[in-house]
């Protein structure tokens, strides 16, 4: 009988978990159209009024995370996070300096913060991701947010490009990107202190590799549709109706 594989060790745990961001999005098509310059104003509109549907659910995930947390230690540090993105009451978060972005590629507050545009497909990835993140075990939801470990160059990627090959955005825009860029480190800092920590047989490492690779479809998943949508011009429905019964017209 062979024996059972060895966890690894907290070192080779770590790099098969970084090893996962050839996976990331920022290798979609999509992605590479954008910091290439490649996109179409609509393809950039439609990115960011489909985005923002994620934005307002990371709070409420993280709020999640916290409710399945019986570790007063951990919560206090996990709410840093939802203070980032909905703001402290003194000071806007992360959900502002979106619509800020959003102001600043030519939609209004108004279509955007009532989600018209968010097509059917992002809803479904960012509702099965919030799902999981509520009913899975507070490690393994704090586990699905190790996509950060990739996020600051996907920051950087479109503060380098975008103002160079959109100069129509709006300067004002560019907030959010730059304070994720410090948020997203500290950030994952502590959630794979978690992993770390918490999976330590074969099996739970298998596990957390499952889960990242679940949190980098759903990003994949988004883009798909968006893909589909903004740029192979078959937005959901259109063979059945010639209206777009999820889209009322960007920047309208």
């Amino acid at each position: 009988m062979n024996a059972p594989n060895p966890a690894l060790d907290r070192a080779s745990f770590e790099q098969a978990l970084r090893d996962k961001g050839r996976y990331y999005h920022i290798h979609h098509p999509y992605h590479k159209a954008m910091y290439a310059g490649e996109c179409t104003r609509e393809q950039i509109q439609g990115w960011v009024a489909n985005r923002y549907y994620y934005q307002v659910n990371i709070p409420r995930k993280d709020a999640a995370i916290m409710a399945n947390c019986p570790d007063a230690a951990v919560r206090r540090l996990w709410l840093q996070r939802v203070l980032d993105h909905d703001g402290d009451g003194t000071e806007p978060g992360g959900i502002e300096a979106w619509l800020s972005l959003a102001e600043a590629v030519g939609l209004s507050r108004d279509e955007v913060i009532d989600q018209r545009h968010v097509l059917p497909g992002v809803r479904f990835a960012v509702d099965a991701y919030y799902n999981f993140a509520r009913r899975a075990s507070w490690q393994e939801a704090a586990c699905s947010s190790l996509t950060e470990l990739f996020a600051p160059e996907i920051h950087q990627s479109r503060l380098d490009s975008w103002p160079q090959h959109y100069p129509w955005i709006e300067e004002s825009g560019y907030s959010y990107f730059r304070k994720r860029l410090g948020e997203a480190r500290r950030d994952v800092e502590h959630g794979l202190t978690i992993t770390l920590d918490h999976f330590t047989t074969p099996e739970q490492q298998q596990r957390a590799l499952d889960i990242l690779q679940f949190k980098l479809d759903i990003l994949w998943t988004i883009l798909d549709a968006l893909t589909m949508a903004y740029m192979h011009r078959t937005p959901p429905y259109h063979t059945v109706t010639d209206q777009q019964v999820w889209h009322r017209g960007l920047g309208q």
